[in-house]
């Protein structure tokens, strides 16, 4: 439509177990969206903090989840400006500087090493673990945040083991 501005905007807080939360926002209406989010901390057992309460926990990276034999991932990664390569289940990921996304996926290609994914977005720096009573009051908040029209992403930096994961199935 003519005339809409589409804003971004970040809100941070807490969730259950002290879970930090950093919700990327883009809306046409600054007063809705900070409404729909506001709600979707309160009602879910979350706390919406101050600008800069967490976003200081969280690093914009480049991340790749890539498929490839270790020595060919790893030599490309490299080549392409890697920060970081590590093992994840049958996959690499790999982190590099926001600026260094695109020739490292350039350098991945052209050693044709298969990209599953490959994102700007905020790492975050610690992450806290999560046991299996705080766990489903995470994702319900997440769950909650993401259901939001204006809600573009939603980073949180906690840890579910896999054996917390098995019992909420």
């Amino acid at each position: 439509m003519d005339g809409v501005q589409y804003v971004e905007s970040f809100y941070e807080g807490y969730a259950p177990g002290g879970v930090a939360l950093y919700v990327q926002i883009l809306t046409d209406n600054r007063n809705r969206a900070a409404s729909d989010v506001r709600s979707a901390f309160s009602k879910n057992g979350g706390n919406l903090g101050e600008p800069g309460s967490v976003g200081y926990l969280f690093e914009q990276k480049g991340y790749v989840l890539a498929s490839g034999d270790e020595d060919t991932v790893m030599m490309a990664a490299i080549e392409g400006g890697a920060d970081d390569v590590t093992p994840e289940d049958d996959h690499w990921e790999i982190i590099c500087q926001p600026g260094d996304l695109q020739s490292l996926r350039t350098e991945l290609e052209s050693a044709d090493i298969t990209i599953v994914s490959a994102e700007v977005t905020y790492l975050p720096a610690t992450s806290v673990a999560v046991d299996a009573a705080t766990a489903p009051k995470i994702l319900r908040l997440v769950d909650a945040l993401d259901d939001l029209d204006d809600v573009q992403e939603v980073f949180a930096n906690f840890d579910i083991s896999d054996e917390v994961l098995e019992t909420l199935e």
